[in-house]
């Protein structure tokens, strides 16, 4: 007896990924129907986990009719495709990794969805200063529902002229602004201080005198006291802040951040997230006019904080950072990077603290041991661990690392860690889902396969993996986790220049065979320089099923790849092939790829 079709629909149909949807479609006639059906209903549509070309996003989009949500990876898709689907009823729209989208694109966004509330956009500028202003000004007087606007902007040689807009909509409640790192904020200061209405204090043009500004994030050249405290004064019901900066040099004292902004925080009572970053990419430096005294003075001010983010507050001292602990009793993220002073004793009384938290992220802070993962012992509710670059922790921390029984994230790139470390997470009670070995040097095949072949939870739960940068990786490991790493689906293993074409067959094969495994999704092989131009062969259907992302940068497949690589390309419209060195995903190199 066949199902009702509205119950198929509804009950099974509804619940698939596309990709399952579109596997449905192709078993009978009555599925295939029902699988239309089916997309026809959907209010939201996915599309961020992979990379579709043109034809594959306009197949999916005609038969979508209903959708009202939609995200999308551009990194591929020419914004004719998008333009013919867009309308009054999208409410949603999130487009990422924009790369060769026309400043045009913008102002037909805002004309074709003039009911837009919430609008993401990552965004490679390309085009005329002119250009780009005028459109990025039409959108934003086009959207007057907006309430939700995320800009990431690469390329762009200044900020002032993409924010100035003097027509933000009044219903804006989440504002970020991330442009190029180029940006200088003192600029941005200027301009928005000529406008007579403010003479005395920053604010965004044009938003209601009681702001409902609830969430800010930008990313700036200088973050300064008269930033912080402006935005202080003129927001105080602020719920989220985040700040991040990139100086070409130290800022002068006048410039920069101090005691005195960290205090003005303090008048921000509802403060419920909080990240103040300075980045070191352009110059080693860090905010070093700020100390315990401004720390002590805003855990004072904001006990309401839920999330901590703070990265290059060198002169912060244990003591600081534990006020943070002590005092905010609803902490549950804690966050500090490129800390020098940060030691084992700021978790010393950890136990006591009131606050609980879900998750802990230390990076680079290279006065942390494995003492301070001992403290963690009893946390019940960590899900996730970041200890990368802390390179003193070594294989002790284990034993507490593997009775942590909520943790899903686990980081331990450029640990003092070996195969016996490995052992102990393999046999733990970790339901370790994401794990990053990157770096670790001293870890070996053997312990990748005693970590995926102990049959403890972790060989069952464990669905990323990066073993990038480690010498002692070879064909063994990935032929271990072709065999015991049923659940992985993500893999880094770049730059092990051990691995070979063997392990690019065991890999191909993963998830055909009759164990449960699962295929693999994402592939990073940048710089795996012992892959001949053979292994290419195993990208084409069957092997490699669901793939949807490989890495192959700085190896022989780029030059010598070829014809292969095109036919590559025309089989599995679904893959992306990146030749570059990006990161899993391209997630930090899509301005470059040019829609190419």
């Amino acid at each position: 007896m066949a199902l009702p079709v509205s119950l198929l629909v509804h009950d099974i149909l509804l619940k698939l990924d596309l990709e399952s949807l579109s596997a449905a479609a192709c078993v009978s006639k009555i599925l295939r129907s029902a699988a239309a059906l089916a997309l026809s209903s959907l209010p939201s549509l996915h599309l961020a986990d992979f990379s579709p070309d043109d034809r594959t996003l306009d197949r999916i989009l005609s038969a979508c009719g209903g959708v009202t949500s939609l995200t999308v990876n551009c990194l591929r898709v020419n914004y004719r495709t998008l333009e013919g689907f867009l309308g009054s009823h999208i409410r949603e729209l999130n487009l990422l990794c924009c790369s060769a989208m026309p400043p045009s694109a913008l102002g037909s966004i805002g004309r074709k969805c003039p009911n837009l509330m919430v609008l993401v956009l990552e965004w490679a500028e390309r085009g005329s200063y002119d250009e780009f202003t005028g459109n990025f000004h039409q959108m934003l007087s086009c959207c007057a529902y907006l309430e939700s606007l995320c800009l990431k902007i690469r390329g762009v040689e200044g900020p002032e002229y993409a924010f100035s807009s003097e027509i933000w909509p009044k219903s804006i409640k989440v504002l970020k602004l991330q442009p190029a790192l180029e940006d200088d904020v003192i600029s941005l200061v200027k301009e928005i201080a000529r406008n007579e209405n403010w003479p005395e204090v920053i604010k965004f043009p044009s938003l209601p005198s009681i702001c409902l500004l609830q969430s800010l994030s930008l990313h700036v050249r200088n973050i300064s006291d008269k930033l912080v405290t402006t935005i202080a004064e003129s927001m105080p019901c602020l719920l989220e802040l985040e700040l991040e900066d990139r100086p070409w040099k130290d800022p002068l004292p006048h410039g920069d951040l101090t005691n005195v902004g960290i205090q003005s925080l303090g008048s921000c009572d509802q403060l419920k997230s909080l990240s103040l970053s300075r980045n070191r990419q352009n110059c080693q430096t860090s905010f070093k006019r700020v100390n315990d005294m401004g720390i002590f003075l805003l855990s004072e001010g904001c006990k309401g904080l839920e999330s901590v983010q703070f990265s290059g507050f060198s002169k912060v001292s244990d003591a600081g950072f534990a006020s943070l602990l002590h005092s905010c009793k609803n902490l549950k993220n804690f966050e500090v990077r490129n800390s020098q002073s940060l030691s084992d004793l700021a978790f010393h009384d950890l136990a006591e603290a009131p606050c609980s938290l879900t998750e802990l992220r230390i990076l680079s802070c290279n006065l942390i041991t494995s003492e301070t993962v001992k403290k963690l012992a009893f946390s019940s509710k960590l899900e996730v661990l970041d200890l990368s670059g802390c390179r003193s922790i070594a294989d002790s921390s284990f034993y507490s690392i593997s009775s942590l029984k909520m943790l899903s994230t686990l980081d331990l790139a450029g640990a003092d860690i070996t195969d016996s470390g490995m052992s102990k997470l393999g046999q733990g009670s970790a339901p370790i889902q994401r794990l990053s070995l990157r770096g670790c040097r001293r870890v070996t095949d053997k312990g990748i396969s005693q970590l995926v072949l102990s049959g403890g939870i972790v060989s069952k739960t464990l669905s990323s993996l990066d073993l990038g940068y480690m010498p002692y990786v070879s064909d063994k490991a990935a032929h271990a986790i072709a065999t015991g790493g049923i659940a992985i689906t993500e893999l880094c293993i770049r730059s092990c220049f051990k691995v070979t074409d063997s392990s690019m067959e065991a890999l191909a094969r993963k998830g055909s065979l009759e164990n449960g495994s699962r295929p693999i999704r994402r592939l990073d092989l940048v710089g795996c320089i012992s892959l001949s131009v053979q292994s290419l062969q195993m990208l084409k259907k069957p092997l490699f099923r669901g793939l949807r992302w490989v890495g192959i940068g700085r190896t022989c497949l780029v030059d010598k790849g070829g014809s292969v690589l095109s036919e590559i390309y025309e089989e599995r419209p679904w893959l992306t092939v990146c030749s570059g060195g990006c990161e899993m995903g391209c997630r930090d190199g899509w301005e470059y790829h040019g829609g190419s």
